[in-house]
């Protein structure tokens, strides 16, 4: 389906209200039925029915449809957050003795949820350099049920070969589930590799204005209703109407806010590798990254994420960057309107805590929708200051 027929028209049934342009917001928790047996029939199916807001919303119902088509999948789920997106759809697909393969050094929350929290419950796990199917072959054991992906992951960008992946867990009976909250559906759609679940955190590009805390599960209508019927209902991970609507209207600028910041963190990239401060940039799109192959295989663009690697061996020298630079927010995340950072090095040094596995002298940019000269002339001066 076409991008703009799925973002403007798919699921927005106007001649049900008034023919308005933006979907209504249907701010109610629960619906009323005229018999029992209408009760009793829409209650059977309540995944595709209106009966209370926890399950099925009508302007919740708009933003599955959307995102679903986004990533050609068959359904989806929305969540209040990416982490409960993670964790329902991993905690569907695990009991009690079974195993998890995951890629090494994945979102901190997806770590603590499959080597803290699942562990508790019975369930083993062992994460993997995934940038080899090999050692992901080595790792998959009889009780295997779940392979996570991260693709790319989300500071080192190291990716996975999604295909190979998938048959390989196919011949195992194994789900795959992937986090492409990097690409979005814009620049990647594993479910055309095979994968099967995809999750994401909405939150960055799909809302894209830094003002909603949002996660989607997509898939199989087998898998999503499998979801939906266990972890979804009984945990009551869902979105409220109100922010369904934002989320929505956040999607209808998509297209061009992930292309405008793909496109900036090009010329960053390109002004940064030549920078005499600059050791390197972490670039899926380079001519040099060390999977540029398979970057161009499975994505279309990379987004606005890149990671700098700063020339030096003082910690005072990357203090000194992080307090002169200007026009890049220090905040988690990314997606949104403004140009974000994160310095490796706050993750460093922390009494009584172990230090990240990635180096000091990281710094993780997002490149927003500001003019890219805006912010490379910040850049420029934050430099000059090491």
């Amino acid at each position: 389906m076409d991008i703009n027929e799925i973002l403007i028209h798919l699921g927005e049934d106007r001649e049900n209200y008034f023919n308005a342009v933006a979907p209504p917001i249907i701010q109610t928790s629960n619906f009323v039925f005229k018999s029992v047996e209408e009760f009793r029939a829409k209650i059977s199916e309540e995944m595709d029915n209106h009966v209370y807001s926890r399950g099925n919303n009508p302007t919740v119902k708009i933003l599955r449809q959307k995102i679903a088509a986004l990533e050609h999948a068959e359904d989806a789920l929305v969540t209040s957050s990416g982490a409960a997106a993670i964790a329902i759809a991993t905690m569907a697909n695990v009991s009690a003795g079974d195993h998890i393969v995951c890629i090494d050094k994945p979102y901190s929350w997806t770590n603590k949820l499959i080597s803290k929290m699942l562990s508790r419950f019975g369930v083993a796990y062992t994460f993997v350099d995934g940038r080899d199917i090999n050692n992901i072959k080595a790792a998959i054991k009889d009780n295997t049920k779940v392979l996570f992906l991260e693709s790319p992951n989300s500071l080192t960008f190291e990716l996975q070969d999604l295909e190979a992946c998938a048959q390989l867990a196919k011949l195992h009976g194994i789900i795959t589930i992937i986090d492409n909250s990097h690409c979005s559906p814009i620049f990647q759609n594993p479910i055309d590799f095979g994968i099967d679940l995809i999750v994401h955190s909405g939150t960055k590009y799909l809302n894209g204005h830094s003002d909603v805390v949002v996660g989607v599960v997509c898939g199989s209508k087998e898998l999503i209703s499998k979801i939906f019927h266990s972890e979804f209902m009984t945990l009551g991970v869902n979105i409220s109407p109100n922010d369904a609507a934002m989320v929505i209207r956040g999607l209808r600028t998509i297209n061009l806010r992930v292309r405008r910041s793909d496109a900036s963190a090009l010329e960053i990239y390109n002004f940064l590798i030549a920078h005499e401060k600059v050791e390197n940039v972490i670039y899926t799109m380079s001519s040099d990254f060390p999977q540029a192959e398979l970057a161009k295989k499975q994505m279309r663009g990379n987004g606005g994420l890149l990671t700098l690697v700063l020339k030096t061996d003082n910690k005072e020298s990357v203090l000194r960057f992080t307090r002169a630079i200007k026009r890049f927010l220090m905040a988690v995340s990314w997606g949104g309107y403004e140009s974000l950072m994160i310095p490796s090095i706050t993750f460093h040094d922390i009494p009584g805590v172990e230090d990240s596995p990635i180096p000091w002298n990281y710094v993780r940019l997002y490149i927003g929708l500001e003019d890219p000269e805006y912010l490379i002339d910040d850049l420029d001066q934050a430099l000059s200051t090491m």
